[in-house]
């Protein structure tokens, strides 16, 4: 069979929590070439999917913290992001299966599917969408952020950052000059369940001592909203706090 890999193999995240399926696709695609990651909830799954580079997302629509709809809405809404999607169905409704395809999926298939059959899908799905990683690299303002490596720079001097702290980063570059909600800032850390404490405000305070002292004095406070990164240099009437 004609094979579509690199020589390193396509980057797949799976999200199940599945564990049985999960296994039986690591013991099928691994020896393939695949390079595979796995995420076992919809809320770890949304943060590996929107901080690293990936050539298809395998997504089981029954995910607990996010559903696999939603997460493939808030991918493309609120990420951006362009990595094609196939959604596992157990059972869902025409309802569903449309709603999905609307919020950005570009196919489905049953978790009971012959796992040759599945392989032939995923390689449809990347020849057709030409699929190659998106740049994991962000940039704002002279920082640069690697999500694969984890590193963060200005004008070439590593930054660092405690990995809560790296994590806002992200989300902050990913939407700059956008402004990011307490809300969404919460959800991007903690999911579901974040504490009864303001701990957001410490790792905020933490943020925003590394980037002064890196000489990029540029996160905002935007009050009873959320925070945003301002563009470098600073315009003398925007005050950075």
């Amino acid at each position: 069979m004609e094979s579509l890999l690199s020589e390193k193999g396509l980057r797949l995240l799976i999200v199940t929590e599945d564990e049985e399926f999960a296994r039986s696709l690591y013991d099928y695609l691994v020896p393939l070439g695949y390079n595979m990651d796995r995420a076992s909830s919809g809320t770890s799954g949304w943060k590996r999917a929107a901080s690293s580079s990936y050539e298809l997302l395998l997504i089981d629509m029954a995910l607990s913290g996010m559903d696999g709809l939603t997460l493939c809405r808030r991918l493309r809404e609120e990420v951006g992001l362009e990595t094609p999607v196939l959604l596992f169905m157990n059972g869902e409704s025409l309802e569903a299966r449309v709603l999905g395809l609307n919020w950005g999926a570009d196919a489905f298939v049953s978790k009971s599917v012959d796992l040759r059959e599945l392989e032939a899908i995923m390689r449809a799905i990347v020849r057709r969408t030409g699929s190659r990683p998106q740049s994991r690299c962000l940039s704002w303002a002279g920082l640069e952020l690697d999500a694969y490596t984890h590193t963060v720079t200005c004008e070439g001097t590593p930054l660092q950052l405690r990995p809560i702290a790296f994590t806002i980063l992200a989300r902050l570059m990913r939407q700059a000059p956008g402004v990011v909600t307490r809300k969404d800032l919460e959800y991007e850390i903690y999911g579901e369940f974040p504490p009864d404490s303001d701990s957001l405000r410490t790792h905020i305070h933490s943020l925003r001592k590394a980037l002064q002292q890196a000489g990029r004095p540029i996160l905002k406070t935007v009050t009873h909203v959320g925070y945003c990164l301002l563009s470098w240099p600073l315009s003398e009437d925007v005050p950075s706090e």
